[in-house]
């Protein structure tokens, strides 16, 4: 069955895929970041590419979620799936059901500090335009508009929507759910990641030694993965401009919206997203 780890772009999905993945590795000071394939993106072109022709129509894709989590589940073991997809249903067909999923681990950041990440991760113009891709309900990732095989995996068309939508359907998946804060990842990792190690232990009925812990959480800081991207490179950092070298664990702890961020588009997003961020602490 799928533990989904899901998250809206640019809020800590990849460092939660580092850490589990030295956890359940063997080789405990092995590079995670080129060890993480056992913890794939979904959805992915190799996914539907003997289902459907070609991947225009979002109905067909959405028409083959269930089929497509069906043949990933013929191992009939657990496995562990990347998402930035909103968990949605179009035209009674679920992006996913419990009969596929185990549970859900969802990583959630201010949107006043994803702002900034999407603006240098997808190198876009402006803040007004990072604005539009937070807002927009209609936002996808990848190609919805081209008929053609996609020649990278991820290119394949995936739903976003905006950031309220978002956490707002995944907070109410009901199987095995847990919410991090990427903001408690940063200012007490060692705290979160023992939530994280106690749901897998749970759920895998395993048990995680305290040194295997420790030395994953302490390989897996932030400052730790930039610095291995910076000195190895990262395999999964495609730039979206490619004369632009964009590095993909950028500014962390230090984007801080109140240093960064116009005061008149940070108000905005407060208002628009209040209930959200009232909920969750962050105003």
């Amino acid at each position: 069955m799928i533990i989904w780890l899901a998250s809206y772009p640019k809020s800590g999905n990849t460092w939660l895929r580092a850490f589990i993945t030295s956890l359940l590795s063997e080789n405990i000071t092995q590079n995670s970041l080129e060890n993480m394939t056992g913890i794939r993106a979904y959805p992915l072109t190799d996914d539907f590419k003997n289902l459907l022709d070609d991947y225009k129509d979002f109905k067909k894709i959405a028409q083959n979620w269930e089929t497509t989590q069906n043949i990933i589940n013929l191992q009939k073991k657990i496995r562990f799936l990347k998402t930035h997809h909103i968990l949605c249903n179009v035209e009674n067909f679920p992006f996913t059901n419990y009969k596929n999923s185990l549970g859900a681990i969802y990583v959630v950041r201010d949107p006043r500090n994803i702002i900034t990440s999407l603006l240098h991760h997808y190198s876009l113009e402006n803040y007004e335009n990072a604005l539009e891709f937070l807002l927009d309900k209609h936002r996808f990732s990848g190609r919805l508009d081209r008929k053609e095989n996609l020649e990278r995996q991820t290119e394949f068309p995936t739903y976003i929507s905006n950031w309220s939508n978002h956490y707002n359907a995944w907070k109410n998946f009901k199987k095995n759910f847990l919410l991090i804060k990427y903001e408690n990842l940063v200012n007490n990792e060692e705290n979160e990641f023992l939530k994280i190690r106690t749901y897998l232990e749970e759920k895998l009925n395993l048990k995680f030694s305290d040194n295997k812990f420790n030395t994953a959480v302490s390989s897996n800081s932030f400052l730790k993965l930039k610095k291995i991207e910076e000195s190895e490179g990262f395999s999964e950092n495609v730039s979206i401009d490619p004369n632009k070298k964009v590095n993909f664990f950028n500014l962390g702890p230090k984007n801080d919206y109140k240093n960064l961020l116009d005061k008149k588009i940070s108000k905005e997003i407060e208002n628009l997203f209040y209930p959200e961020m009232k909920e969750l602490g962050y105003i």
